[in-house]
């Protein structure tokens, strides 16, 4: 009886050693879905990050161009300068070298 006893000891030990074992399984897959989801909404974040960051920049490229715009519109001073630093053309030199 002795030999049935301490195989029924060492069934026990076993027993409450699956146990845990077990238990501390599904610790484990538990922090392991939490820091996918951790991880997951970070690159959110970041992606999110990024398209603010790009967005400022192209807000800042527009109103940049439209200054610009708006610099060029200004007044005829600055076509008339434009024209004048223009390159003449062709037929306008063949009419200088005539005179």
């Amino acid at each position: 009886m002795s030999k049935t006893s301490d195989l029924s000891v060492a069934l026990k030990n076993i027993q409450t050693e699956m146990k845990t074992l077990r238990s501390q399984a599904a610790e484990v897959r538990a922090s392991l879905k939490a820091a996918r989801a951790n991880a997951r909404t970070e690159k959110t974040i970041a992606r999110q990050a990024k398209k603010n960051v790009a967005a400022a920049k192209k807000a800042e490229r527009i109103a940049k161009l439209e200054a610009k715009l708006i610099a060029m519109k200004a007044g005829n001073v600055g076509a008339k300068a434009i024209k004048m630093n223009k390159k003449p053309s062709a037929c306008t030199t063949v009419y200088q070298m005539a005179a």
